[in-house]
């Protein structure tokens, strides 16, 4: 369900662990991650997107999205190939207080791009 209008909602719960990605649009979209512990909230980022021409592929971003690792635990990792898709995440800062941007590239020609930043909550 959504929690505002028009909004996509994704949750997960773990115990006294919960998460919430809610976001608003598809191809131009803009949305908050938010991590909650005992109902508080203790770390959250906010992104927004753009998908820029068919040639975009969402089963390539999530498979980009997939190889997130604690190393760093933003988006996905540096850098990522499969076929002619390459994923680059740059980051500025920790886990603590950063901002970055994901690019999504088809054989060179730059089709996403996305910008983000969050942190500790307190």
């Amino acid at each position: 369900m959504s929690t505002r209008p028009k909004s996509h909602d994704l949750k997960y719960e773990d115990g006294k662990y919960k998460y919430i990605d809610t976001y608003f649009g598809g191809e131009r979209f803009i949305g908050e991650e938010a991590v909650f512990f005992d109902n508080e909230p203790i770390w959250a980022m906010n992104y927004n997107g753009i998908e820029m021409n068919e040639k975009f592929s969402s089963s390539f971003l999530k498979k980009a999205l997939l190889t997130v690792n604690s190393e760093l635990p933003y988006r996905g990792q540096r850098k990522f190939q499969d076929g002619d898709y390459v994923y680059i995440c740059e980051v500025d800062g920790d886990f603590e207080y950063f901002s970055g941007k994901e690019i999504m590239y088809f054989q060179n020609e730059k089709v996403y791009e996305c910008s983000f930043s969050g942190g500790i909550v307190k």
